[in-house]
């Protein structure tokens, strides 16, 4: 897969809840989402590491695996299975 996929399933408003497709993506070095808004992640299916840059933390997630960025907190996607799919449920509120 050469590029990730991001497909948006709901708009409305400052709600937006995709879907993420990743297969061996990682953000580009030295780059930090720094969002306006909260986000909430689950993956549905594969393993991702993301690396939030306050603590210098790395979060392994597997399937079923979820948890609530908040707005400007500093985080990356560190590693994703070069394996397999992982798919991400993302929902930025």
């Amino acid at each position: 897969m050469a590029n990730e996929t991001f497909e948006a399933i709901v708009t409305a408003g400052d709600l937006k809840i995709e879907r993420i497709i990743s297969k061996g993506h990682v953000s580009p070095k030295d780059f930090w989402y720094d969002q306006p808004n909260s986000e909430w992640v689950m993956v549905l299916k594969g393993k991702a590491k993301l690396r939030f840059s306050e603590k210098d933390e790395v979060i392994e997630l597997n399937p079923g695996d979820h948890l609530d960025i908040p707005p400007h907190v500093k985080h990356r996607v560190e590693w994703t299975d070069p394996d397999q799919e992982t798919i991400w449920l993302a929902v930025h509120y």
